[in-house]
């Protein structure tokens, strides 16, 4: 069995034990949404770049706050933030993205790397008028994030890399090559692609999952040409001078021991939270633990 479908047997027992077990007992219940996606995905605007891309993103919280930046993963989209704003500071002024070929932002055809991901960051801080923010960033969000800061350090503040790392992935991602159109979404492979080892909201992770089927089969595969899974990560680490926080949960089936170990070589001085029993998600898992690491963190710059 996978790591992912043990994930997802595992996920769909404590599901199970949820519903039938007394409040308290057992598996715990998963976290309720408190935003309505359908609300979240409605404030979205289209931004376009000089570069001939556009970008969507939803601005949330004090228009006049400290500007942070929330970068999401590999077929994912902004809403993916959705079970952890409600939790971040209400001070602040979020920024939360649909990278390239996600989400509602555009999808060319071509030029899904690291670098093309962060300069489409870079542009859209300069439309919205943004001369720097702290950039938060999730698996390949995270990789988008160190990019950012790497390479444009005067407009980064603080960086925040939440299951990231300095070396390939320990994770096969073969069988997205043998993905058809039009995908599944309630897919043997798709369920077990988007589990984690404790209650999610079912709603949600079905939303999730609809949505990245909806994104065209050759963005999933233009990521992983631009060498997702072999992506050089250590060569660029040392131009990251900005104060960074590294999360991971302990149970992540992608970002493994190996992961964890080599970022925190690469960034000696970065603070680390690592969630005990969480997996490749945190903030789905726990939001209000993962945001409170997050709060303590950022505020260090008021």
């Amino acid at each position: 069995m996978t790591g992912r479908r043990r994930w997802a047997a595992g996920g769909l027992l404590a599901a199970t034990l949820s519903m039938l077990l007394p409040a308290g007992i057992g598996a715990a219940m998963p976290p309720k949404l408190s935003i309505d996606i359908d609300q979240f995905d409605a404030r979205k605007k289209l931004v376009p770049l000089p570069d001939g891309e556009s970008l969507a993103y939803v601005s949330w919280g004090n228009p006049a706050g400290k500007p942070v930046v929330l970068i999401h993963g590999y077929t994912d989209s902004a809403s993916d933030w959705a079970p952890l704003v409600p939790y971040l500071s209400k001070s602040d002024r979020l920024i939360l993205v649909d990278i390239r070929g996600h989400g509602k932002s555009g999808k060319p055809e071509c030029c899904y790397t690291r670098f093309d991901f962060a300069y489409d960051i870079k542009l859209l801080l300069d439309a919205l008028h943004i001369k720097k923010a702290d950039i938060i960033g999730h698996s390949l969000g995270s990789y988008i994030t160190q990019t950012f800061a790497e390479f444009w350090p005067d407009r980064t503040n603080r960086v925040v890399l939440i299951a990231s790392t300095a070396v390939p992935p320990q994770f096969d991602y073969s069988p997205i090559r043998g993905l058809k159109e039009p995908i599944d979404p309630d897919s043997p492979f798709m369920i077990s692609f988007w589990s984690s080892p404790n209650p999610v909201d079912p709603e949600f992770l079905s939303r999730k999952r609809h949505e990245a089927a909806a994104i065209p089969l050759h963005v999933w595969i233009s990521v992983l040409d631009q060498r997702l899974g072999s992506i050089d990560l250590k060569s660029t680490l040392p131009r990251l001078k900005a104060p960074v926080l590294l999360i991971w949960g302990s149970e992540d089936f992608i970002m493994k021991a190996q992961s964890r170990d080599s970022l925190r070589a690469a960034l000696p001085n970065a603070e680390v939270k690592i969630f005990d029993g969480l997996g490749h998600n945190p903030f789905w898992e726990d939001p209000a633990g993962v945001a409170d690491a997050i709060n303590q963190f950022l505020d260090r710059s008021r």
